[in-house]
């Protein structure tokens, strides 16, 4: 997807994965910033360890407390920072300024894909680490009437909650399965990523008939044993495919300061997930 992006805008990059172990992570950084890469990805784990790590932090990174996209930054000969690109010669100062792209993704991912509004709707969200947490988040802000947030482990998904009673208080919050009708069930949890993974929710406290809608942030594989069964209950269902390729395209966006070529991006995503 990165790589399409890249050719498209005719830029002389290109696009790397690299495993780094979490104890790593500011070293990779420190080495990323120290020759000059333009910018960088990252997921999990690493989203919350970044926030302290990088030397500036975008009002995105600031509202969602996670950085999933880092953009090295030089000073230009007025003390203007600029990125990389834009200078006629590596800079002697060069910083990183994390951003958050998974945010605005989740809820255009949501709309489109799903057809939704996501004003007054009632949401079940499956984990809240790392992405589950910023989709919460994101959720709140957007305007739902009510959230249940189901985790393994229960305190975080009080933490979560206490959050955002702070900082959305027209939301109703509650720590665990609904009773009755949801609009949405979001699964922000790894459970699907193989085909033979139970169902990402406790059976005997919820059943998908309860959900009108299905959204599954997993995109490989592109049918999870969730979305199968929501299917097969009559739910309108979703992958994480478009979440993916929006938080990918604003990165680029970030990187080059060129507009992303979006079609072109998802068509090179759908071949590569759906062969």
């Amino acid at each position: 997807m990165q790589n399409a992006g890249i050719a498209a805008l005719g830029l002389n990059w290109r696009y790397l994965a690299f495993e780094v172990h979490p104890d790593n992570l500011r070293a990779a950084l420190d080495g990323a910033r120290l020759m000059n890469f333009v910018g960088i990805n990252l997921t999990v784990p690493h989203k919350l360890l970044a926030v302290g790590m990088v030397d500036a932090l975008d009002e995105s990174a600031r509202n969602w407390g996670a950085v999933n996209t880092v953009r090295f930054e030089g000073r230009d000969d007025r003390g203007a920072w600029r990125r990389l690109p834009e200078l006629a010669e590596a800079p002697r100062e060069v910083r990183s300024q994390g951003f958050n792209t998974d945010a605005d993704a989740i809820s255009r991912a949501l709309c489109e894909d799903l057809g939704f509004n996501l004003a007054g709707m009632k949401v079940l969200v499956l984990g809240v680490g790392g992405a589950g947490r910023t989709a919460a988040l994101k959720l709140a802000a957007e305007g739902v009437s009510e959230l249940f947030l189901v985790n393994r482990t229960a305190s975080k998904a009080e933490a979560v909650a206490d959050e955002i009673r702070q900082r959305w208080p027209a939301v109703k919050l509650n720590v665990g399965y609904p009773s009755g009708q949801v609009d949405l069930l979001l699964n922000a949890t790894s459970l699907g990523l193989k085909g033979t993974d139970p169902l990402p929710f406790d059976e005997r406290q919820f059943a998908l008939g309860q959900a009108r809608a299905v959204y599954d942030m997993i995109y490989r594989p592109a049918e999870t044993p969730l979305l199968v069964a929501a299917r097969a209950a009559g739910c309108r269902a979703a992958n994480g495919l478009g979440m993916l390729l929006y938080q990918g395209a604003k990165a680029l966006e970030l990187w080059s300061g060129q507009t992303a070529p979006v079609g072109i991006m998802r068509r090179a995503l759908e071949k590569n997930v759906y062969g």
